[in-house]
C-alpha cells in the first residue's frame, strides 16, 4: 500500500481468493463450516462491552437444512435496548473526542483481522446463517466487508482534509463532527458486509450505536463483533440488540437523543420507520439523518446489436447468484425478438446446468432462500404463473422445503409487460421477461422508466453506441447504478458507489465518502488575528 493524506495507507481492494479443490483457503473454510456446523453456540446480546443472556432465546438454523440447529440466540427486552442507549450516549463523552488517528487504527486493523484470522470463520458463518456458497461469502464477507473498512478510512481523511480558504487576517477551519446523541443501525440478511458496515461507518467517523441485525443474520453478526471487540472497538460504541424489532424501533425513535438511522431493508419497514421519526420530531434534540437503501426490480435491456451468449449469462448471473436475493438483482428483462431465439436456448442451457444444494459441496452454485416464509411467497408467485394465460415458465418452477427452502432458478415468458412478476419485488430466483419488437426500442426504454417504482440497478446490452446513449439518457431516473454491457450486479466498494432513488432509497451511495459526510456535523470555525476596535467602515469616512 502507499500512502495517503496524513500518511493514510492507501485503501486497495482486497483480492478474490479462488477456492479451488485442494487450495489452502478451501481447505481452511469447509473445516471451519465443519467445526461450526456441528458446534452449537449461544450468541449473547452486546452491550456496553459485555454480553448479556436473557434465558428468552430463540433457535438458529440453516436455510439449507432448517431442521438442523447451529444454535441459539438472546431477544432483548426493553430495558435492554434502553440500556444500550444509555451506555451508547456514555461512551460518546470519550469516543468522540478520540483523535480521528485512533478511530481509523480499530477499523483498519478490523480489516485485516477479517483478511487474515476471520477469513475462514466468517465466510463459514455466512455460508451456513445465509446459504451462500463460497464465492458469494467470498466476495461479500471478506473482500466487501474489508474492502468498507479499509476505503472508509480513506474517505475519512479526504473529508478531513477538506478545508476552506483562509486570509492573512483569519483562518478559518471545518470541524467534522459526529452527530448529537445515537446513531440507530438496521442492517438485513442478505450481506454480512451492510451488516457490517452500516454500525461501523458511523462509528469511525465517532458517533455511537446501537445496531440491530436481521433475525437471519445473527451468526454472521456474532462474527463481526468477534472481529470489532478484538480490534478495540470501545465497550459502549456499538451495541448489539437482537429481538422484537417493532419494540426495538420504538424505543429507539422515542429517545430525545435519537440522531441517525441507518437502514437496509424493505422498502415499507423504511417508509414506516420514516413516518415514525417524523410523528416524533419535536421530541428530538436535533434533525435525525435517515439514510436507506431499501428494494429494486432491476432490469436489463438488450438491444438488438447485442450479443446473445452476453445477454444470456448477464441474465444468469444478474437473476440466479445468491438465489436472486440481491437488492440489485435482475428481475425483469426485455429481449428483442430477433435475438431472443438465441438468448432463450443459452439461459435454459446454463439453468438446466446449475447444481442446488448445500453450500458445503462447493460444486453447487445454488443454495437455499434464506427462510419460509420467502418460500412460501416465491412458490405462490411460481403457481400463479403456472395458471396465468399471459405467462409460461420456459425453465425451472420447481421448489421444494422439505429439508431446506430450495427453489429452482426459474424463467418466466410474459406477453404482458405489466405482468404482475415485472413490478412486484420477489427477492428470490425468478426473472421474467418481455419479448418486443425489434422497432419499438424506444418505446420499450419508456417502458423500463415508468413500470417498476425502484430505481436501483439496471443494464444496457448493445453494441450499437447511439443506442446505449438513448438507453443512458432515458434510463437515466430509474437506476441508481446503471451498467453498460455488464449484470446490474457486483458493486465493488471505491469503484461503483452504490444506492438508487425512487422507492430504493436515499440514493447515500455506501461506499462512498458522501455517505459518511451524512454521519458528521460540522462547524465552521474562523479564527480572526487582529480583531478590529472600531465599528467604523471607511464609507463612512467624511
Amino acid at each position: 500500500m502507499g500512502k495517503g493524506f496524513f500518511n493514510v495507507p492507501i485503501a486497495v481492494n482486497e483480492p478474490v481468493k479462488g477456492y479451488s479443490p485442494g487450495s489452502p483457503e478451501r481447505d481452511a473454510v469447509l473445516k471451519a463450516y465443519k467445526s461450526m456446523y456441528n458446534s452449537k453456540i449461544d450468541v449473547p446480546l452486546y452491550i456496553n462491552g459485555r454480553d448479556v443472556v436473557t434465558g428468552n432465546t430463540r433457535t438458529m438454523s440453516p436455510p439449507h437444512d432448517h431442521k438442523h440447529e447451529v444454535g441459539t440466540y438472546h431477544l432483548a427486552e426493553k430495558s435492554h435496548v434502553e440500556e444500550a442507549i444509555a451506555t451508547a450516549l456514555e461512551a460518546r463523552k470519550s469516543w468522540s473526542q478520540l483523535p480521528w488517528e485512533q478511530r481509523a487504527a480499530i477499523f483498519l486493523k478490523a480489516a485485516e483481522l477479517i483478511a487474515g484470522p476471520y477469513r475462514a470463520k466468517i465466510n463459514a458463518a455466512t455460508m451456513i446463517a445465509q446459504s451462500k456458497n463460497i464465492y458469494q461469502a467470498e466476495i461479500d464477507a471478506a473482500c466487501e466487508l474489508i474492502d468498507f473498512l479499509r476505503f472508509n478510512v480513506q474517505y475519512m481523511a479526504d473529508i478531513y482534509m477538506e478545508q476552506p480558504e483562509s486570509t492573512n487576517d483569519a483562518w478559518n477551519r471545518v470541524e467534522y463532527r459526529p452527530l448529537e446523541g445515537f446513531t440507530y443501525a438496521v442492517t438485513p440478511f442478505n450481506f454480512t458486509a451492510i451488516a457490517g458496515n452500516l454500525p461501523a461507518c458511523m462509528a469511525l467517523m465517532g458517533n455511537v450505536v446501537v445496531w440491530k441485525p436481521s433475525d437471519s443474520q445473527v451468526y454472521s453478526a456474532k462474527v463481526i463483533m468477534d472481529v470489532f471487540k478484538e480490534a478495540g472497538v470501545p465497550a459502549g460504541v456499538i451495541n448489539v440488540v437482537f429481538g422484537d424489532p417493532v419494540m426495538i424501533t420504538e424505543t429507539v425513535l422515542s429517545s430525545p437523543d435519537f440522531s441517525g438511522l441507518h437502514f437496509t431493508g424493505s422498502t415499507f419497514v423504511f417508509k414506516e420507520l420514516w413516518k415514525q421519526i417524523g410523528m416524533n420530531i419535536h421530541n428530538y434534540k436535533t434533525y435525525p439523518r435517515i439514510v436507506g437503501e431499501t428494494g429494486g426490480k432491476d432490469f436489463i435491456v438488450a438491444h438488438k446489436t447485442a450479443n446473445p451468449k452476453q445477454v444470456a449469462t448477464a441474465i444468469v448471473r444478474g437473476a440466479f447468484e445468491f438465489q436472486g436475493q440481491k437488492c440489485s438483482a435482475a428481475s425483469r428483462a426485455y429481449i428483442p425478438k430477433s435475438l431472443w431465439s438465441d438468448v432463450k436456448n443459452y439461459v435454459i442451457e446454463d439453468v438446466k446446468s446449475f447444481k442446488m444444494g448445500s453450500p458445503e459441496d462447493m460444486s453447487n452454485f445454488i443454495t437455499a432462500v434464506i427462510h419460509e416464509g420467502a418460500f412460501d411467497k416465491l412458490a405462490k408467485y411460481i403457481d400463479q404463473a403456472k395458471a396465468d394465460s399471459d405467462a409460461k415458465i420456459i425453465v425451472g418452477g420447481g421448489y421444494d422445503k422439505s429439508q431446506g427452502y430450495f427453489i429452482e432458478p426459474t424463467v418466466i415468458v410474459t406477453t404482458n409487460p405489466q405482468y404482475k412478476t415485472m413490478y412486484t419485488e420477489l427477492f428470490g430466483p425468478i426473472i421474467t421477461i418481455y419479448v418486443y419488437e425489434d422497432d419499438t426500442y424506444s418505446e420499450t426504454l419508456k417502458l423500463v422508466d415508468e413500470t417498476s417504482e425502484y430505481a436501483l440497478t439496471g443494464a444496457i446490452l448493445a453494441t450499437d453506441r447511439t443506442a446505449i446513449t438513448e438507453a443512458t439518457t432515458a434510463l437515466q431516473n430509474c437506476a441508481g447504478n446503471f451498467y453498460i454491457n455488464d449484470k446490474p450486479t457486483g458493486a465493488v466498494v471505491g469503484q461503483q458507489p452504490f444506492g438508487g432513488a425512487r422507492s430504493s432509497g436515499t440514493n447515500d451511495k455506501a461506499g462512498s465518502a458522501q455517505n459518511l459526510m451524512r454521519w458528521v456535523s460540522t462547524r465552521l470555525i474562523k479564527e480572526t488575528f487582529v480583531t478590529p476596535t472600531d465599528y467604523r467602515y471607511p464609507f463612512l469616512g467624511e
